[in-house]
């Protein structure tokens, strides 16, 4: 059992987590006055109770996958983490090329980041708030998949979500996801969403997957594919090299979007 100043801690850590989204140890020793050892034992007795994740110089909340939150509350969450990965994305598009990009906070990234230079580039997406984004953009067609409306994500899907996918032959798809895992491949917390991602592959040459470092490891409850639909994944820093060696022993390639 841990002590009366270690539960305090255990406390105050899941409350930094709650609101913050994560953690650090160098902060969090700082505020309680103790040693990087003492925080990092911490952390390690709070991800054995299945309250947080560690990961490498802190911890992430233990998110419950099978709960969806509003794309205005996930875009928070690793802000600048989903903002390198967005970028580094953005980078792959090039002039002439059909891209999908699907719903998200860190496709919403990639569109924020996609250059004023780039020419005529076509952009599919199931994401209303993405199509907006996108509009004023001068190199840029930009097409709505259709379908049916889920204000929490505001995107389109089911019935009438697919059928513009199933005509389309596109360059690349950016997909986003709420679980990477070597086993149980890549999953989605919402069923309809999962659905609209297999056709945005089916519709591309290329998938990339993007996928901030909460995602690594985790399992959700839509299955959207196995890692080998994937062209690649990007994600950032903060991902554990040794969860990523895993999912690299599996075949899959793995890019992490640099620091800045």
């Amino acid at each position: 059992m841990p002590s009366l100043e270690a539960t305090f801690r255990h406390r105050e850590i899941l409350e930094v987590l709650r609101r913050e989204g994560q953690a650090h140890v160098g902060r969090l020793a700082e505020q309680f006055g103790v040693s990087a050892v003492t925080i990092r034992a911490d952390l390690e007795y709070l991800e054995r109770q299945g309250l947080l994740r560690r990961t490498r110089g802190g911890a992430v909340p233990a998110e419950a996958k099978r709960f969806e939150l509003p794309l205005e509350e996930t875009r928070q969450l690793h802000a600048r983490e989903k903002e390198r990965i967005g970028q580094h994305a953005a980078s792959l598009v090039r002039d002439g090329e059909t891209i999908i990009v699907d719903v998200g906070s860190t496709t919403t990234e990639l569109a924020r980041a996609l250059p004023p230079s780039l020419k005529n580039v076509v952009v599919i997406t199931s994401a209303l708030n993405i199509a907006l984004l996108l509009e004023s953009h001068p190199g840029l067609t930009v097409i709505v998949t259709g379908g049916t409306l889920r204000p929490l994500q505001h995107s389109l899907v089911n019935p009438y979500g697919t059928l513009l996918l199933r005509e389309i032959n596109a360059d690349k798809a950016f997909i986003g996801c709420n679980g990477v895992h070597p086993e149980k491949g890549f999953t989605n917390t919402n069923l309809q969403e999962a659905e609209i991602k297999r056709a945005m592959i089916e519709a591309a040459r290329q998938t990339i997957v993007l996928a901030d470092h909460s995602k690594i490891m985790q399992v959700a409850t839509a299955r959207i594919g196995p890692l080998e639909v994937a062209d690649l994944l990007i994600t950032d820093h903060k991902a554990k090299s040794e969860d990523l060696e895993r999912l690299r022993q599996q075949g899959l390639e793995v890019t992490v979007a640099a620091r800045k």
